[in-house]
């Protein structure tokens, strides 16, 4: 049976090829041939078939492949067909809840990867160094704080603090104030949820842990 949210990835794929292709290649300077659009994504490759809109990643220059879900597709798609024709960085930084043009509150995105740090709780060394195949250390308050580069051309900041005798243990994300120039508000939160994927992922593959 077919979940909701792969009929509405699958509904995408014919947004998609409604755009300007040539447009998103410039824009982001991707690599591309006659068939696909090609990007990176935490560090996988990426594809987006031109004629059918199928995204699809691989880790063997896709001698195989396996079609994205509906985080990653989703994340793609918005990036490519909606983001700003002027979107640039501003360099500065700040929580989901305190992006220009939303109405700021405290219980945006709260808790909502509270499972996920839970599970790296005690496990810093490991968090840090996966967290660092990604990106690199910031000085910034936390256990653990590092730019993130889920895209190239898009960075993120985690930050991540140990569970204490008074707090449990906190996952945050800091984003570019201009994010919104490059996708939707609740695409954000599909970008993360596949971050913090990816990083669970790693730590299981390189320390067989979470």
């Amino acid at each position: 049976m077919v979940s909701n949210y792969e009929i509405m990835r699958n509904q995408m794929r014919g947004e998609f090829v409604k755009y300007n292709q040539e447009k998103m290649i410039k824009k982001f300077s991707l690599r591309n041939d006659e068939n696909y659009i090609y990007m990176e994504f935490m560090l996988r490759e990426y594809r987006i078939n031109r004629k059918t809109g199928v995204v699809e990643w691989s880790e063997n220059s896709f001698s195989t492949s396996v079609e994205a879900d509906y985080n990653e597709s989703m994340t793609i798609y918005d990036i490519l067909c909606y983001s700003k024709n002027d979107c640039s960085l501003s360099g500065n930084y700040c929580p989901v809840n305190m992006l220009k043009g939303t109405v700021k509150s405290s219980d945006v995105g709260s808790n909502m990867f509270q499972k996920s740090a839970d599970e790296f709780n005690g496990r810093l060394t490991e968090l840090e160094s996966v967290c660092g195949i990604f990106g690199e250390k910031l000085e910034l308050k936390g256990d653990v704080a590092v730019k993130l580069y889920p895209f190239t051309f898009l960075p993120v900041i985690i930050q991540y603090w140990e569970a204490d005798e008074e707090f449990p243990a906190n996952l945050k994300f800091m984003f570019d104030e201009n994010i919104l120039d490059y996708m939707h508000f609740e695409t954000i939160f599909f970008m993360t949820g596949h971050i913090v994927k990816r990083i669970q992922e790693m730590m299981k593959t390189n320390f067989n842990i979470c």
